[in-house]
This record gives structure tokens, C-alpha cells and sequence, in this order.
């Protein structure tokens, strides 16, 4: 077994982990560590682009207005105010280091998103800015000589003692082996877990492998029961979900139900423009009414040119399904997209687990809330991804002695049983975990969920056996969160409980070995 030592460890290449690895790199030795390729993340793929105060006419006061809106009550506003402001810092910070954003002249080019008062998303490539802002900190971060990437390296299991945190037991898909990196911080930035429905926007490695290890090691969890499916994904039969970017709505187009009537203007002063949660539960609705699975997205009334260069990669991607972005009208329904809630931290990114920091979607700093605002996410990754590396810096080396784990092993005559679960547990999860909910689905879904749990508990050794318990663990403590929160809030809508309940207004924490907790919100 392979032993390395770095000060910091970072888990997953999104921009949260690559942001994180960047700033931890000013203070010492990094390890990155992805089970895919560096450019592999949800990061990667985001369309909308970016949300930052800096136009003359906004302001982060402004920006957490509408973050605590759309938050629906649950956002912390100690940490929105960090998000707001020194977004803006960092923000400003990237394009004095050469990143480039869409402009007119000397100007950005500003869009508008759902939930959003003001123009104040920044993209680059259009509709790239995912791609183009995690490559260009991909580029930073390859420049740095105590920089080293794992790439096809899966972390399996955090290595702590006394809550202090030594390490990270991983495994080696190219050459079959165990690593043991010690070091004094880990920093996970794991992303999301949206893969544990059957219909989501997200990339494969999206499976909540950051949440299941945090909570083995004890890490506290929060609001899990907020899942955000994104209004407007593409629906062909037995395809993958494509999303389709909200800020084509920002531009404009419109939601047609299936007698071609635009509903949305009826729902909500913003119509097409309402926060994700209302968007999605009102095309649900919409979906319920009709005898088909999807609504549709028009941009038929907009300037076509304008359109195509806006939105150049998705015109592109949709031809090679046989639409016109411009010309069709393209079928779409929500599709699971984001992880709401996540590993509980303060506003240094840092756990209960001393030495154990959390950024990017896998964590709950407290900026979203029972709802995300659009292109808060990106914004989060940097403004957290920063101050994980700068508090984990000040940390000193864990005395900690260790007896070597025992190794991980790859039985590749698991993985039709591990696919096998992972299909009935995404498939119960998007029937009975998905936009609305209700007591007997979830105690159903928990049942099962549970039981699952129960027989694969003591799997400690075989990664296809380690990922079924993984599985069956995050469906589970989503669907007790949800059974807990006796109401209808952001990314959780209870058709038995329809309505907002102010005893509702706390974050639900979950920790092993411990019962459900209830934290206040920061003010």
C-alpha cells in the first residue's frame, strides 16, 4: 500500500476543488484527487455562467436580497453576506488574471436569470462558461509546481481518530493499487449527488461519494431533503436528460404547455423568470394535466441570430437530436440538477471534524437555502473554495498514529450487482423522492432504502459493494430529512403538507449514531 504525504488533499476537480487546490498551493504541497479526469465535474458542464454585483445599477446588498428570497428562509446571512461580497472580490480578482468573460465593447454582457433582479450573470462562450472558467483555473492550477493530480483515483474512506483528520484511503483504477495520502487537511469538494435519480443533468460521477464518507466519519449533514431539479432539461424517451440553460429564459423564451398556451405569466409576477422550485412544480403540474411527459421551451419570437450566438453550444447540441433552437419547439421537463443541501460548515468551509473542510455543491455552507439561486453555485465554489485553503493552512500536523487499513479491492464480478441496486434505488428515488412528495411514498422509499443498508452495512473492503452501501446511505438520510420537514419549501414539496410552516424555519442536521437535530438559522 501506497503511502503519500501532502499538507492538503483535495477531493474532486470542479472549480470548488481546483479553487481550493490553486490557494492551498501558496501554503504547501497538494494532492488533487478525482476517481475521472480533471476536467470531468458538474462545474464543467454549466451553461448559465456566473452571478456577481458588478454592474453600476447593482449591488451585493441587492444580490443577497434576492439570494434570501429564493432561499425560502433557510439561508444563513452571515454566509450569503460572505458570498455576496467577496464573490464580487473574486470575481473581479479572475479577470485581472486574464480570465475572459463575454463583453460588448468594454462591457460585460450580462444576463438575466431566474430569481434575479438584475442583469448580473457574467458567461464566457456563450454558454460555455462552466467549461471555459473551470479550464482556465485548470490552467492555474497546472502551473503549480507542488500541484500533483491522482486522476481515475477514487477516495473511499476518511482516516481520522479523536475527531482530528490524518487522511485518505483511496484507489487506483490504472494500477489496481491502495493509496493512503496523510496530511494535516482534506479538503472535500466532491460535488453533487443528483446521479442517484434516474433522470438528471448531471455527469455519472455525480453519486454523493463526498456525503458518504463525511458521514461515516461523523461529519454533521444538512437539509438533504433539498434536491433543485432544473425546469428545462431536454425529454427524448430513453435518452439522457441535456440541460437547457436558464438563461435561455433570461433571453426571453417561453414555456408552452401541450395546447400551446404560455402558463407561467398566470403562476408568478416573473412568469418564466420565477426561482427554480416554482418553475419546476408548476411544468410538474402542467405535466399531470396532459397525456405527455414534457411541456415545451419556445424560442420561435426571439432574434434568431442573436439566439445562435448566444447559445451557440446548445444550438449545436440540440441539431444532433434534429431540433432548431430557433425554429422548433423543444420538448423539456425537470430533471434532477442540485444537491440544496449538503456537509454542514462554518464560513471557513470548515466541519466539526477538525482538519475536514467542505466546499462547492457537496457542501451546506448556508448561502442556498431551501432553494438555489441561479449561478450561485460557480460563486460559492470560489468564494469557499478560498477560504478552506486559507483556514486550512493555519492548521497543524495531527500527532496521530495510525494502523494501516485494511486494503480496498476491485471484484469486478460485483458490478452487475452494483448496477443492478443503483438503477432500483434511482428509480425509486425519482418515483418517490422527486418534485412532490408524500408521507406513504417516502416511508415506502425509507423501507427499502433501509433494508438495502441493512445487508450491505458491514461491506467495508470492495468498492462495488462500498458504492451499493453508499447508495442505499444518501437515499436513505434524503428520505428522512423529507419525512421529517411536515411541509412544502423550496426543493421539497409535501402534497400532504401544501404550505410553508414556520416551525419549519431550521436547518435539519444528521450525524451518524446521533437522532435528528434541528439548527436555527444564522442571522
Amino acid at each position: 500500500m501506497q503511502v503519500l504525504e501532502f499538507d492538503t488533499v483535495v477531493i474532486g476537480s470542479g472549480l470548488a476543488g481546483l479553487s481550493a487546490a490553486y490557494h492551498s498551493s501558496m501554503f504547501g504541497s497538494v494532492a488533487i484527487v478525482t476517481k475521472s479526469q480533471l476536467d470531468t465535474s458538474n462545474s464543467y458542464y454549466a451553461q448559465g455562467g456566473i452571478a456577481a454585483a458588478i454592474a453600476p445599477d447593482d449591488s451585493p446588498e441587492q444580490h443577497a436580497h434576492d439570494t434570501l428570497v429564493t432561499g425560502r428562509g433557510i439561508c444563513d446571512h452571515d454566509a450569503v453576506n460572505v458570498l455576496v461580497n467577496e464573490g464580487k472580490e473574486r470575481v473581479l480578482e479572475l479577470v485581472k488574471m486574464g480570465m475572459k468573460f463575454d463583453k460588448e465593447g468594454d462591457d460585460f454582457v450580462l444576463g438575466l436569470e431566474g430569481g434575479h433582479t438584475k442583469r448580473r450573470i457574467l458567461h464566457a462562450g456563450g454558454d460555455a462558461t462552466g467549461k471555459e472558467l473551470t479550464c482556465f483555473k485548470l490552467d492555474l492550477v497546472k502551473k503549480q509546481k507542488n500541484i500533483e493530480a491522482f486522476e481515475f483515483v477514487a477516495a473511499i474512506k476518511l482516516l481520522h481518530e479523536n475527531n482530528c483528520m490524518f487522511g485518505v484511503q483511496a484507489y487506483d483504477f490504472k494500477s489496481n493499487q491502495n493509496i493512503i495520502f496523510k496530511t494535516k487537511a482534506v479538503i472535500l469538494a466532491t460535488g453533487g449527488l443528483s446521479r442517484v435519480f434516474s433522470r438528471s443533468t448531471n455527469p455519472h460521477t455525480a453519486t454523493g461519494d463526498g456525503i458518504a464518507m463525511a458521514y461515516e466519519a461523523g461529519a454533521r449533514l444538512a437539509d438533504l431533503e433539498f434536491i433543485q431539479f432544473h425546469p428545462s432539461a431536454l425529454f427524448i424517451p430513453n435518452k439522457e436528460a441535456y440541460l437547457i440553460s436558464e438563461a435561455v429564459r433570461g433571453e426571453g423564451a417561453w414555456l408552452l404547455n401541450n395546447k400551446g398556451e404560455r402558463f407561467m405569466k398566470d403562476i408568478h409576477p416573473l412568469a418564466e423568470l420565477a426561482p427554480r422550485d416554482v418553475v419546476a412544480y408548476s411544468i410538474f403540474r402542467q405535466i399531470q394535466k396532459s397525456d405527455q411527459k414534457h411541456i415545451f421551451l419556445s424560442l420561435k419570437h426571439l432574434d434568431k441570430e442573436k439566439i445562435k450566438q448566444r447559445f451557440k453550444n446548445i444550438d449545436r447540441h440540440l441539431k444532433e437530436y434534429g431540433f432548431d433552437l430557433t425554429k422548433d419547439l423543444l420538448p423539456i421537463a425537470p430533471a434532477a440538477h442540485y444537491m440544496v443541501g449538503g456537509i454542514r460548515t462554518n464560513l471557513d468551509a470548515e466541519t466539526n471534524i477538525s482538519g475536514l473542510f467542505v466546499c462547492g455543491e457537496v457542501a451546506s455552507t448556508g448561502v442556498m437555502g431551501a432553494n438555489r439561486l441561479a449561478s450561485n453555485s460557480l460563486l460559492e465554489c470560489l468564494v469557499f473554495g478560498k477560504r478552506a485553503s486559507e483556514k486550512a493552512a493555519k492548521l497543524k500536523t495531527c500527532s496521530c498514529s495510525f494502523d494501516e487499513p485494511e486494503p480496498i479491492v476491485l471484484n469486478t464480478n460485483n458490478e452487475q450487482l452494483f448496477l443492478k441496486y443503483q438503477n432500483e434505488m434511482a428509480s425509486l428515488m425519482s418515483s418517490n423522492l422527486g418534485i412532490v412528495r408524500n408521507k406513504e411514498d417516502l416511508e415506502t422509499a425509507l423501507s427499502h432504502f433501509t433494508a438495502i443498508n441493512e445487508k450491505f452495512k458491514n461491506t467495508e473492503n470492495e468498492y462495488n459493494l462500498i458504492k451499493i452501501k453508499n447508495t442505499a446511505n444518501i437515499c436513505r438520510l434524503i428520505t428522512k430529512a423529507a419525512l421529517v420537514r411536515e411541509e412544502s419549501r423550496g426543493g421539497h414539496i409535501r402534497e400532504d403538507f401544501q404550505k410553508e410552516n414556520p416551525d419549519f424555519k431550521t436547518h435539519i442536521i444528521q450525524q451518524k449514531n446521533e437522532k435528528i437535530q434541528f439548527e436555527s438559522i444564522r442571522k
